[in-house]
């Protein structure tokens, strides 16, 4: 070999482009390789990294796209160029196009969250309004249409671009699925983790029409008004107690508290109430003994009570349940707490059927507005 052939040669691979992208940031998505007038000479070396994927563009249409690998650039792997190009017998001379280089790692810990309220419909606490954050990670799981469809001719495309397009994405897709998952205000954010498993399943679609893979999805809160959850707690603590227990519990301590109070109001009428009680006692007594001679006296001059009137139990159905009795004070008490609403069933003794509380004539003064029947004679 001459001497002129060896300088051919290293001159020859002098002028070998080498075309790669040394990555040194977490947030670029997409980076176009810079080249002058993007001329890209025969057997260029593509060298394509892990976590990385070369696309080839030519005159904004997707030409060819390579994996991590090391290339040399010819017509046969550069099929779709060569065909676009019109190579039938190969190329020599440097061809222009656009080199693209996408981030294919996984991006995570991106923050999102709801820029106003959500307002949603309860049964029991009416039109309620919620908020929620939390966060999610993505991949660019189809480099071609990721850089058709959202890049463009972007050169130097980050996460920050995508970020607020994928977050306005996010809030509205969110607010649809809580809005159709019905469920009781205070059970959402006791299930974050169901919930967010939802979304992710409702927003992956979306994502991947434009090359997106969202690879996790997390709710870290649902947060509500102050004065919602005192009302919710309130709710939750009525619920779960025994009214009639309840009642019963408090009367008892409010006899111990009056029977404290020995110097008070209270204390005195507790001991009128006992000297009452006690005389009655004796005046039993006595009459049991000597003086029957003045009980038919007594009989004739102390009028007789009539019989204490018998209070009416009812029983309602909550969660497909039937529970009570329970008085007509305690129905009202859950009818105001709306443990109970207009719809619910009720029973009483002598009532044929289950029927709602609405239709039954004593309850309707729960629902307010209601109109008191004819004086008798008129």
């Amino acid at each position: 070999m001459g001497i002129f052939d060896e300088i051919k040669k290293k001159l020859s691979h002098e002028f070998i482009d080498i075309i790669e992208w040394l990555d040194y940031s977490d947030d670029t998505i997409v980076h176009r390789f810079e080249r002058y007038q993007n001329e890209i000479k025969n057997g260029a070396k593509l060298i394509v990294r892990e976590g990385q994927t070369a696309v080839f563009i030519n005159e904004g249409q997707l030409a060819d796209v390579f994996k991590p690998g090391t290339y040399t650039l010819d017509t046969q792997n550069l099929p779709i160029l060569s065909t676009l190009k019109g190579w039938k017998y190969g190329f020599n001379s440097p061809f222009k196009a656009e080199v693209y280089f996408v981030n294919t790692h996984l991006f995570t810990d991106e923050k999102w969250g709801t820029k106003n309220p959500i307002t949603l419909s309860d049964d029991r606490f009416g039109l309620v309004e919620i908020r929620a954050f939390g966060t999610y990670a993505f991949k660019i799981s189809d480099p071609g249409k990721f850089i058709i469809d959202i890049v463009g001719t972007d050169g130097n495309f980050t996460n920050f671009e995508i970020n607020e397009h994928l977050k306005s994405l996010i809030s509205t897709r969110f607010t649809d699925t809580v809005g159709e998952a019905n469920l009781p205000i205070e059970l959402y954010a006791a299930n974050t983790t169901e919930l967010s498993e939802t979304c992710q399943e409702v927003m992956q679609p979306e994502f991947q029409s434009v090359g997106i893979s969202l690879e996790k999805f997390f709710i870290e809160n649902v947060s509500m008004p102050e004065e919602l959850k005192k009302e919710i707690f309130e709710y939750s603590r009525i619920d779960k107690l025994d009214l009639d227990k309840l009642t019963k519990f408090k009367t008892a301590k409010a006899i111990e508290a009056a029977a404290a109070n020995e110097g008070g109001t209270a204390g005195a009428g507790m001991g009128m109430g006992m000297g009452f009680v006690l005389a009655q006692q004796m005046g039993g007594m006595m009459n049991q003994g000597g003086t029957t001679q003045q009980q038919p006296m007594q009989q004739q001059n102390t009028p007789v009570p009539p019989p204490m009137p018998v209070q009416v139990q009812y029983y309602y159905a909550h969660n497909g349940q039937q529970t009570g009795p329970v008085s007509f004070d305690q129905l009202k008490a859950l009818f105001a707490s709306r443990t109970i609403n207009k719809e619910t069933l009720v029973w009483k003794q002598g009532m044929g059927n289950w029927t709602a509380l609405q239709e039954v004539e004593e309850l309707k003064s729960f629902l307010g507005g209601s109109t008191p029947p004819p004086l008798p004679g008129n």
